[in-house]
């Protein structure tokens, strides 16, 4: 099998540190879906140098909400410490379906920010915070505005989002662009 690209694929957790002397790791996970994702006989990739590697999980349990994971190769603590601090990504095509009118933060990157009366706002660069109060963080779209703006992810204010074509459109209140405006 010819592994996917990197920039082609999505985190899911990054390697914290090591676990016992077997081999094992304790992961950090960036997914919603911890027990689908770190499941014996699945795969997640690392990239080293510039090679993206497969590494095949043998046996998962989890201690504290954190997948602790065996994978095949790595049978020593040494040879698991070179995972340390490594992100695990998965090929998009590999995610979980979601529910209607929920988004991968990664899918809302790149997304043009427009109001409802149709003014451009910016373009999504990240998105901070945690599920229930998660925002935007918005590259604004004139050159000459200085920092960047943070917009809840909330219905009432995203009040639309077509990932088909690539925006999201607010409604915010009086004055939410201008006061939640970082950097200046």
């Amino acid at each position: 099998m010819v592994a996917p690209a990197w920039g082609g694929m999505v985190a899911v957790g990054r390697v914290a540190r090591t676990h016992g002397r077997r081999g094992e790791v304790v992961v950090n996970p960036e997914t919603d879906f911890p027990e689908q994702r770190f499941r014996p006989g699945g795969s997640v990739y690392v990239i080293v140098g510039e090679t993206v590697r497969e590494l095949r999980i043998v046996r998962v349990r989890f201690q504290s909400g954190r997948p602790v994971v065996a994978l095949e190769g790595f049978t020593t603590i040494s040879e698991a410490e070179s995972l340390a601090g490594r992100e695990l990504r998965i090929p998009e095509s590999e995610q979980q379906p979601l529910p209607a009118d929920t988004y991968y933060q990664h899918s809302l990157i790149g997304c043009e920010v427009r109001t409802v009366d149709d003014v451009a706002v910016g373009t999504v660069i990240a998105v901070r915070g945690v599920p229930g109060a998660n925002r935007l963080l918005v590259e604004p779209r004139d050159s000459q505005d200085e920092g960047e703006i943070e917009i809840p992810l909330v219905d009432a204010i995203c009040v639309d989002v077509d990932l088909e074509q690539n925006v999201v459109v607010v409604d915010p209140p009086a004055g939410l662009l201008e006061l939640n405006r970082r950097g200046v």
